[in-house]
Formats: C-alpha cells, sequence, structure tokens
C-alpha cells in the first residue's frame, strides 16, 4: 500500500522596509507571503521609536520576517546609508524580528520613474514615494524565493 505524504503550508505575511531619515516606507505581503499588498509610509526620525513602530505594525498583522533595504553602494560596497539600516535591523531583531537583509539598490529611483509614469508630482509623490519602494524590496524578495 502507497504511503501519503502530507506536506504543512506554513503562511506567513511578511513586512518590508524602505528606511529614510524622515519617512520610512512600509509594505506587507498577503497573508500567503506570495504578493505584496498593503503599503504606507511612517514618518519618524529616531531609530529606536521608529523600531518600536514598526515592530507594532508588523505584530499588527502577523508578520514575524522584515525584509530590510540594504542601500549599498553602486559597487556593492556598504557606506553610511548601508550601516543605518543594519543599525536598524539590530533594533527589530531585539524586538524579536527576523530580519533579512535586502539589496535595495536604485529601487527608489525605479519608485520615482513609477510615480511619474502615473503622474504623481510634488508632496504627493513624496508621500508615497518610501511605500513604492518599500512594495518594490518586498516583490524583489518574493520573486527570489522561488515563488
Amino acid at each position: 500500500m502507497p504511503k501519503l505524504i502530507f506536506r504543512e503550508v506554513i503562511y506567513m505575511r511578511i513586512m518590508a522596509v524602505d528606511y529614510g531619515d524622515q519617512r520610512t516606507g512600509v509594505a506587507f505581503s498577503d497573508p500567503t507571503g506570495t504578493i505584496a499588498g498593503e503599503a504606507f509610509v511612517i514618518k519618524e526620525w529616531d531609530p529606536g521609536r521608529l523600531a518600536e513602530k514598526l515592530a507594532d505594525e508588523a505584530g499588527a498583522r502577523g508578520a514575524r520576517r522584515v525584509i530590510l533595504g540594504n542601500p549599498l553602494n553602486m559597487d556593492g560596497s556598504a557606506g553610511p546609508r548601508s550601516e543605518k539600516s543594519r543599525a536598524l535591523g539590530e533594533l527589530l531583531r531585539e524586538r524579536g524580528l527576523e530580519v533579512v537583509m535586502w539589496d535595495e539598490r536604485r529601487t527608489t529611483v525605479e519608485a520615482h520613474a513609477i510615480l511619474s509614469a502615473n503622474d504623481r508630482r510634488g508632496r504627493r509623490r513624496r508621500e508615497t514615494v518610501d511605500a513604492v519602494a518599500a512594495t518594490l524590496i518586498l516583490e524583489g524578495y518574493l520573486g527570489g524565493m522561488g515563488r
């Protein structure tokens, strides 16, 4: 008699973060961790308070994994922005979240291009560009998982 093998399917919502000095873009996957869904911006300049707000948002939506944009230089080296992102990653780990650093080179440039193509200018662009960048980080991660 053949054996039946059951695979356990684990669903997990994933949060992506595009860290900025004044505004930080946040995007969440759907509950299955398959596609990007909700995206918004958190306005906070203090890294400790930002980490707390991000942990609260992750907890409220059941996300345990954070994909944190790592703004490497074009040659792949880490600069000051990358170091700030790594420091935020440590603050998030201290709050019990799994953090995956993700190469986010050019995501902000791509986000601006998307918003320009959709006629978003001025203040409306500033208010949404970081959320769009976070969505691009999330989509890159989800696409790289082999789904």
